[in-house]
């Protein structure tokens, strides 16, 4: 029997793929969180997007700013849902994160993007729309690259592997290859593994911070049987612990079939304090689920892209997580 969350998503929903990217699609640039500080930097985003071969039509308040925030909720979400609603969209990236997005998500028009699956990319505090649109409408996003940054080499692979030319059974996330040689290997991107094993379900998750923000929500993700993938940056390790303590308390992680971790950088480890590393073995080794840490996933410059809402197998003994199916139609 096909598991549930193979077709539907946690709403009931039928899942809903997006089109793949082709040379000459008109992407829609946004800023639905944070704005970048300059309007040189909006013009920059979209010269990146160019540079891949498409198109940009600009939201009508993508150069607004209101403090931390790229203009009013209402504005922002207004942006979002016209993109979904215009014929000329191919698909939808997102300039960066900051703060913002949940404050949008009561004013999105879920039947819209039901009815105009696009791709949307973004992560950071977009991990918020990224779950609620999967929620509500069933649409596959993605979590990787915002527009306001260059693709390094392995991020345009990642990129166009999942995007432009899917292949079933695509593995993601992996780190980089490095070429070791006598006395130098890699320190930097390791696949920790934590308990071994391997499981299968729906991808959910990005940013931990946004994740848990979600809990108690109408948006909360379904994490019954899901593969769990978590990053963050700037979270001391005593910030890492409460919220996956927060979702431990819930019952949220005892619910995941396995757990990916990704990176969490700029974190504050200096001092008296347990490591991530330790945060992780304590809250996360008594669940008896696969759980690795280490995938090119979050704030970092080579980056991968992970498709919310789609099957995929983790294998914590491999160190890797593979999708099951195209992501994208």
């Amino acid at each position: 029997m096909v598991p549930l969350t193979a077709t539907y998503a946690a709403s009931g929903h039928k899942i809903r793929k997006p089109r793949r990217l082709t040379a000459g699609d008109t992407v829609g640039l946004i800023a639905p969180a944070s704005n970048v500080s300059e309007d040189e930097t909006i013009r920059f985003a979209g010269d990146v997007i160019r540079s891949l071969g498409f198109k940009v039509k600009e939201g009508e308040h993508l150069y607004h700013r209101n403090q931390y925030l790229a203009g009013t909720d209402r504005d922002r979400a207004e942006d979002v849902n016209r993109m979904f609603g215009d014929d000329e969209v191919d698909a939808i990236f997102c300039i960066r994160g900051g703060y913002g997005t949940p404050r949008i998500l009561p004013y999105l028009d879920y039947d819209l993007i039901a009815n105009n699956a696009k791709v949307f990319l973004g992560f950071s505090d977009n991990t918020a729309i990224l779950t609620a649109m999967h929620v509500k409408s069933g649409l596959v996003g993605f979590h990787g690259i915002n527009a306001g940054q260059n693709f390094s080499e392995y991020t345009l692979a990642e990129f166009k592997k999942v995007l432009i030319n899917p292949t079933p059974n695509t593995f993601i996330g992996q780190p980089p290859v490095f070429e070791s040689r006598e006395g130098l290997v890699d320190k930097s991107n390791r696949i920790t593994r934590f308990t071994g094993g391997t499981a299968t379900g729906h991808l959910i998750g990005g940013s931990l911070s946004l994740v848990v923000t979600l809990i108690g929500t109408p948006y909360e993700p379904d994490f019954r049987g899901s593969i769990l993938f978590l990053e963050d940056t700037d979270e001391a390790p005593y910030r890492i612990d409460r919220m996956l303590t927060q979702l431990w308390l819930a019952g949220k992680l005892q619910q995941a079939a396995g757990i990916a971790f990704g990176k969490f950088t700029k974190a504050d480890d200096d001092g008296n304090t347990f490591s991530i590393e330790e945060v992780i073995r304590m809250r996360c080794e008594p669940l008896g689920i696969p759980v690795i840490r280490g995938l090119m996933i979050g704030h970092v410059k080579d980056q991968t892209v992970v498709p919310v809402g789609l099957q995929a197998q983790l294998n914590a003994d491999a160190g890797t997580l593979q999708l099951l199916e195209a992501a994208v139609a």
